[in-house]
């Protein structure tokens, strides 16, 4: 009997967030219930959790929101993340992939910075809404028996964002760093469409870029939704399924 193995395929025709491929992770099957029992096994407070159904264009996804408090936005290093995931009840390789991704995260913008990566204090990105993306992800993959993650060119977005810093290039510049090796393109939509968050993950546990591997067979559909309305459906599309070991 031939063996098969648990893969998925995501289509980045609208970009990549942490929270919209956890949308299509919970969309394919990821218990709600026990992702939010898996994250209560961290040691933060101050958050909350909404998972709704909503349309992008003519689309049904699932949009994850991180709701965190006014107390929640705690500026921390690699250090102090890497100290919140070892002092939780998570299980091993959900560990290692959550401070996988954020170490390739802290060295992408120390390089960017151009200093030594534990002076890097994580902001946007690590602020509690994206360790619960990042660990989130990691807890669906290891749900879903996931053993490899293949994933189309990805859509960057255009134009310029704003940041504490001013206004920087899309992609920014850490995500581009994140970007290396990956394929991708920028497009007519003047927006950030793939996040460092969501980069970051793809570069730590993707397998493979670019197209559908060979002899995939689809299982199961899902859509995270992202926050914007935009010209295309504002989701990223994921093809749960299966390929022959090699």
């Amino acid at each position: 009997m031939t063996e098969k193995c648990n893969v998925i395929y995501l289509d980045c025709f609208a970009g990549i967030s942490g929270n919209m491929l956890l949308g299509a992770l919970i969309d394919v099957g990821m218990p709600e219930e026990l992702l939010r029992s898996e994250l209560a096994k961290l040691p933060i407070s101050g958050y909350e959790i909404k998972v709704t159904r909503v349309n992008r264009g003519d689309i049904c996804a699932l949009y994850v929101d991180v709701r965190v408090d006014e107390h929640g936005h705690h500026h921390r290093n690699l250090t102090d993340i890497t100290t919140i995931i070892d002092q939780s009840g998570l299980g091993s390789a959900v560990k290692e992939n959550s401070k996988q991704i954020f170490t390739r995260l802290a060295y992408a913008e120390a390089k960017v910075h151009g200093v030594p990566v534990d002076e890097i204090h994580f902001h946007e990105v690590g602020a509690i809404d994206s360790i619960v993306d990042i660990v989130g992800v990691a807890c669906a993959f290891d749900y879903l028996g996931v053993e490899r993650i293949y994933t189309s060119r990805l859509h960057v977005g255009s134009g310029f964002i704003k940041c504490c810093h001013g206004l920087i290039p899309v992609p920014a510049p850490a995500t581009a760093e994140l970007l290396n090796g990956i394929p991708y393109y920028q497009g007519a939509i003047a927006k950030e469409l793939v996040t460092p968050t969501g980069a970051a993950i793809l570069a730590i546990l993707g397998s493979g870029f670019g197209s559908m591997p060979e002899g995939f067979i689809s299982r199961k559909i899902g859509y995270g939704a992202g926050t914007w309305e935009i010209d295309i459906p504002n989701v990223t599309r994921l093809y749960l399924g299966e390929i022959k070991k090699v």
